[in-house]
């Protein structure tokens, strides 16, 4: 039997992810017209003999979580578990705190995976690769290659080409050490935990001789990163292999990246979810590319959507509206003759009638195919840097106005244009 854990991080992360992570976790945010994480869940609810899925963070228990695992249950028919830390324990401790949870029920294998990253989950492929490299006993990393500039952002691989075996493995290194990166997704036999228990007693030595400790050293001991404290070791021990796939990946670590995300998985949708994809219809707006809406948005006829755009619950969108490469959440209305690019509209928020809302894409080189998403920082030279523009909840945009390269935070009344600006 196998079982799956998801990493699903806690509220003092995120904060890339502002101000949209203030009024749901981001493990929930919609991406392609579903939560985040509801596209591992389905994955893994697809692996036969996939008997539990475990979501590890330090969320406090809330509504939303509780309600996504409901109803996930229901859906895919498979049993769901929070279980919560008590303190950040980096993505090793997490799972060896709930080492007990995780090899219940005697798994022969488990696949443990970051909830910000948008794959195609190739986790039947993992567990073949696993059957044929290496012993029974080898753990297998996830990898896909990237351009040598944005390989330094990521864990980089070096294999032995033959073999796929890991024989190095750095963390985010300052100069050029390989191009294949670690994807966050690996699988695990129940003989990792050993591994991760020796470096946890080291730790726990180590704290003991260092009398510099004032009492909160027990937290520090627990807390294990897998990459920097277990794959460096184990690299080069005939132990760690690498799987290295050439379908989409990419992170999700700030509102930019979702709306990249957004798109992978629209596209993935042909094949997937044809269902979740709109078509152009008698009477219906006219759709451009890969759109997802939700069934109970109202649309005006003469509204133009796409590509890349998903429409989420109970939204308005009024006649002559136009959007593209957006995320437009619950409760929106866009009057008319709106327009709304490179956006992220947050829940509840209204765009007045002519009024422009728009961002700069923060996409990938789409000349380079291991282009990944830079990880874009806010700011650059003391200037905000041009990216995609977000509303938070409950923002107001009066008609006629234009607002370029910003982010706005919840509940506010605009009353101008503005341009690259955090408004606060």
């Amino acid at each position: 039997m196998l079982k799956s854990v998801i990493l699903i991080g806690g509220p003092q992360k995120g904060t890339r992810f502002r101000p949209l992570s203030f009024e749901v976790p981001k493990p929930l945010f919609p991406v392609a017209g579903v939560p985040m994480l509801q596209h591992h869940v389905e994955e893994c609810a697809k692996v036969p003999n996939m008997k539990e899925i475990l979501l590890i963070g330090f969320y406090q228990p809330n509504e939303e979580l509780t309600r996504f695992m409901c109803s996930a249950q229901q859906e895919f028919k498979i049993s769901i578990r929070y279980l919560q830390e008590y303190a950040a324990l980096g993505t090793g401790g997490g799972i060896y705190h709930f080492r007990d949870q995780i090899l219940s029920g005697g798994p022969e294998a488990f696949f443990i995976m970051n909830a910000d990253v948008c794959s195609e989950f190739p986790l039947p492929e993992m567990l073949n690769f696993q059957k044929e490299h290496g012993e029974p006993s080898s753990f297998i990393i996830l990898g896909t290659t990237a351009n040598r500039k944005q390989s330094m952002n990521y864990g980089c691989i070096v294999e032995n080409q033959q073999t796929n075996e890991v024989l190095h493995y750095v963390e985010k290194p300052s100069t050029f050490v390989s191009d294949i990166i670690n994807c966050g997704i690996y699988l695990f036999t129940p003989e990792i935990f050993q591994h991760i228990g020796a470096v946890f007693q080291k730790k726990q030595q180590d704290m003991l001789l260092d009398e510099h400790t004032n009492g909160n050293g027990w937290h520090r001991a627990e807390a294990i990163r897998l990459e920097q404290d277990i794959f460096t070791a184990l690299a080069g021990q005939g132990k760690l292999y690498v799987y290295k796939t050439p379908a989409i990946w990419s992170q999700i670590k700030s509102a930019g990246s979702a709306i990249y995300a957004s798109r992978l998985y629209l596209n993935q949708y042909h094949k997937t979810h044809p269902e979740r994809l709109a078509t152009n219809k008698d009477g219906g707006p006219r759709i451009s590319g890969n759109v997802y809406i939700h069934p109970t948005a109202n649309i005006d006829p003469t509204a133009v959507l796409g590509p890349n755009v998903s429409i989420g619950t109970g939204v308005t969108i009024g006649a002559g509206v136009r959007v593209r490469e957006s995320i437009i959440l619950h409760g929106v209305t866009l009057q008319d003759h709106s327009c709304v690019l490179n956006c992220i509209v947050g829940w509840d928020s209204t765009i007045g009638k002519w009024a422009r809302v728009e961002g700069t894409p923060s996409d990938p080189n789409p000349n380079d195919p291991y282009a990944k998403i830079d990880s874009e920082t806010l700011f650059r030279d003391g200037k905000l840097t041009p990216s995609i523009t977000i509303l938070g909840c409950n923002v107001t945009i009066p008609a006629e106005v234009i607002i370029l390269n910003s982010i706005v935070l919840p509940y506010k009344d605009l009353n101008r244009s503005f341009k690259n600006q955090i408004i606060l």
